[in-house]
């Protein structure tokens, strides 16, 4: 390639001129652009503060081709709800055919564009400039972010109107493309949800459990109406196979209809075409229920919401009802916090409290002389399940006074400790997870119901050996912490239940599926926890890096929250579904704790902390 470059890397940075007023930023940066002669930067915007809306400047007049690529790729970044100021750089033909919802790629800092040499030194209508750049993430058109890696190189290509001599761009890629800090700044990450699939057609009175599947959004152009219109459009790909949605097939919201917004009460009003017309009531409440736990986190807040077809309202639900129509995981308030103290018995204080002073856990587990390295309490804290000291044996016992241990009901043959049981984790449904990592036969196991003979679980595509276990609270999506060589790797897999498939015993066959990586920048995962609905809490380091403790969300991406305070040799750590209940550690001091703007503090002795699930 020949010619002049622009991009990253140099002294002055193009975007040096911006107009503000009214709380909106205009990017001038083709005010800023060369013509000819030193290169210079296109760095990637500075995170502005959230109330700051960022809008390009149209092509000026006889605007050069370096500054149309420029301010094309300037105006990619804006707060333009329908890019029509990127449209203004392209010819006509290709404003119409380019899709910008396509995709979104990102890149660790803003393109590079480089000057192609000419095909044909005489044809001075026609220019193709190379945009290059390292990936960090994509997010497809259902708006779900994958992380990247991995060499960025597309062309767009100028001409120049042989009429009034002005050049645009009239070929350019699908999608839009910026630097990692133009998405930060542009785009959040929403859950929108939807209902695990095994739970329909349930036993008369239990409620669906809510699954969280994230996506990313444009932060200042309309995020309610385009979450409406995600929830609406049904889950994303990797998600979809085991869930479900309430709105009937074909529901959109009614033609014509413009922006979302509450009224001065909190009250959404959702118009939705005739697909949704003639629901029943407990449906329509189903429907609503989707929409309130997928609206709560934005602003202003949606208190209520009221769903209509028809042109008859079909029916309203409050927030504060929603938990009523069906469970979501941070719902639920664990009522105790569990570890094994140094008599390895199983323990447990009250959760979020200040105690510092454990009493036995109800049950032989707490009450008897069975010694014990890892624990798991059910999420209803009726039920626990422990590993022996020696990781050879699993026992479930009742949480009751008085309980008797029993037999194991998972033994494991591997030659050592660390070949043999991981730490249990519970699902929402009452069954128990655990692996046992003998290398002669590793193997996922799940008790249903906690005590029945264990099923092995299909693991297709997994690599490596399983060192650690958690299930999410809604039950279909669960967390593995994967050794392969020197790695270990943090997976998230969809757990499928499907019929007998042959079967002699006539149970349900359960696979893990398409696991995918949430921390593809660590090395070595340490420890893990859930932590909220879609995000965990890890401890690892990256190649040749110190040890973190970090939050992830489950596709890979970093949330936009202040990551936990540090911790030296930390060994375990644990989180509950709900935000506001502090986060547990086993480390070089104990069983440690960090409530909410605080720093970690000392409880007790003790090891393994964990909180329901």
């Amino acid at each position: 390639m020949g010619g002049e470059r622009f991009g990253r890397g140099r002294r002055t940075p193009v975007r040096a001129v911006a107009y503000a007023a009214g709380g909106a930023v205009l990017l001038a940066g083709c005010a800023s652009m060369p013509d000819s002669g030193d290169l210079r930067d296109v760095e990637s915007t500075p995170r502005q503060d959230t109330q700051v809306r960022v809008f390009a400047m149209p092509p000026s007049e006889d605007a050069t081709p370096p500054q149309i690529v420029q301010g094309f790729l300037e105006a990619l970044t804006s707060d333009d709800p329908d890019y029509k100021t990127a449209r203004q750089y392209l010819t006509p033909k290709a404003a119409k055919t380019w899709r910008p919802e396509l995709s979104t790629t990102v890149l660790s800092d803003g393109p590079d564009a480089y000057a192609d040499d000419p095909s044909d030194p005489e044809d001075a209508g026609s220019l193709t400039y190379t945009l290059t750049g390292t990936k960090v993430a994509t997010v497809d058109a259902q708006q779900a972010y994958a992380p990247a890696a991995g060499p960025y190189s597309k062309r767009v290509h100028l001409t120049k109107d042989a009429k009034n001599g002005q050049w645009r761009i009239d070929a350019v890629p699908q999608g839009v493309v910026m630097g990692k800090s133009d998405f930060q700044r542009n785009y959040m990450s929403v859950n929108k949800y939807y209902f695990a699939s095994d739970t329909e057609g349930a036993e008369a009175g239990a409620l669906p459990s809510a699954v969280a599947d994230p996506v990313y959004v444009r932060s200042h152009v309309d995020p309610t109406t385009q979450m409406v219109r995600s929830l609406l459009g049904g889950p994303t790909t990797w998600l979809d196979p085991v869930v479900r949605s309430s709105f009937p097939a074909g529901t959109a919201l009614r033609k014509g209809t413009g922006s979302l917004a509450a009224d001065d009460r909190g009250r959404l009003t959702v118009p939705l075409n005739d697909e949704a017309a003639g629901v029943g009531t407990d449906r329509c409440e189903e429907m609503a229920a989707q929409l309130l736990f997928t609206l709560r986190n934005l602003s202003p807040v949606v208190e209520e919401v009221e769903l209509r077809a028809g042109g008859e309202q079909l029916c309203s639900l409050a927030q504060d009802s929603a938990e009523n129509v069906a469970t979501r995981g941070a719902q639920h308030r664990p009522d105790h916090l569990y570890f094994v103290d140094d008599e390895r018995r199983l323990v447990r204080i009250a959760a979020g409290s200040g105690d510092d002073q454990p009493e036995p856990a109800p049950g032989a587990l707490g009450e008897g002389g069975k010694a014990l390295r890892s624990v798991a309490v059910a999420r209803d804290e009726r039920t626990a399940a422990g590993v022996g000291i020696d990781g050879t044996s699993l026992y479930v016992t009742a949480l009751v006074t008085g309980g008797s241990l029993g037999e194991p009901v998972l033994r494991s043959r591997g030659r050592t400790e660390k070949d043999r049981l991981t730490a249990p984790s519970w699902d929402a449904q009452g069954g128990l997870w655990v692996a046992d990592q003998d290398p002669e036969n590793p193997r996922l196991y799940l008790l249903e119901e906690g005590a029945k003979e264990p099923l092995p679980v299909r693991t297709p595509g997994l690599d490596g050996r399983v060192q650690e276990v958690r299930v999410a609270a809604d039950g279909v999506r669960i967390a593995l912490v994967v050794e392969k060589g020197d790695r270990r790797s943090l997976l998230i897999g969809r757990i499928e239940r499907s019929g007998p498939d042959g079967a002699t015993d006539g149970r349900t066959a359960v696979t893990v599926r398409e696991l995918r990586s949430a921390t593809p920048e660590l090395e070595q995962v340490t420890a893990m926890s859930w932590a909220g609905d879609s995000r965990l809490v890890v401890v690892g380091r990256e190649q040749g890096g110190v040890e973190q403790m970090k939050y992830v969300e489950v596709d890979g991406s970093t949330p936009d929250v202040p990551p936990p305070a540090a911790l030296t040799g930390v060994k375990d750590v644990t989180a509950s579904a709900d935000e506001q209940m502090p986060l547990v550690a086993y480390s070089v001091d104990g069983i440690v704790r960090l409530p909410s703007g605080a720093q970690w503090q000392k409880v007790t002795k003790g090891t393994a902390p964990v909180y329901p699930g």
